[in-house]
């Protein structure tokens, strides 16, 4: 059985939000007509208390870009963003969420950050969605969202490692790019962990 999981199309990473994703807003159409071929359908939430280790305004002295050990992890520091309860952290208002059957909220735990939407960056939390899915019956994934090359890279990356046959939907994803290839080695890292690399206009046929 088939799951649409849709990663992070939050308010503070579309333009104008606080660590914005160029583009990120293009993609809320085509995961809206995507959600329409998928019976089963989740969804991930970056989900960060006030005081999450990866904000760099946490840090003394510190700026966005640079890197700190947070909890034995080098992390790169990152705007305040996605804040528990705030307008950033709302899904974007034009995208569909009424069928969704499951939302799964990450980086809620202050001392570590967390892209992936199964575990965290330490993967000693984990959020529940691998048994979510399994539960259902769930073997093969289709994943679209933000940002191609954080959130969804990881949550592809763990997706195979967990045993699901993952198909990562390209256009339907935007990247950060702190490098300017970022995307295209991100899509080549999932190609060579065994994710398959899909178009929307494929899927059309489901």
């Amino acid at each position: 059985m088939k799951a649409l999981v849709i990663v992070d199309v939050q308010n503070d990473f579309i333009p104008g939000g606080a660590l914005a994703v160029q583009e990120g807003n293009t993609i809320v159409p085509l995961i809206n007509e995507l959600q329409s071929k998928f019976e089963f359908i989740v969804a991930t939430q970056d989900w960060h208390p006030a005081d999450h280790g990866s904000f760099a305004a946490n840090h003394e002295g510190k700026q966005v870009g640079e890197f700190v050990n947070l909890n034995g992890v080098q992390q790169i520091l990152w705007p305040v963003h996605c804040v528990q309860g705030t307008a950033g952290a709302a899904f974007h208002p034009a995208l569909e969420t009424k069928l969704w059957k499951a939302i799964f909220q990450k980086g809620t735990n202050s001392l570590v950050d967390s892209y992936s939407g199964f575990f965290d960056n330490n993967r000693q939390g984990d959020t529940g969605l691998a048994f979510y899915l399994k539960e259902a019956g769930i073997s093969e994934l289709f994943v679209c969202g933000l940002a191609t090359d954080y959130c969804v890279k990881f949550t592809v990356l763990d997706g195979l490692a967990e045993g699901f046959k993952v198909h990562l939907i390209a256009d339907a994803t935007r990247a950060v790019n702190l490098q300017v290839n970022d995307f295209d080695l991100a899509l080549e890292e999932m190609k060579a962990a065994g994710a398959t690399i899909v178009e929307t206009k494929e899927l059309r046929s489901l």
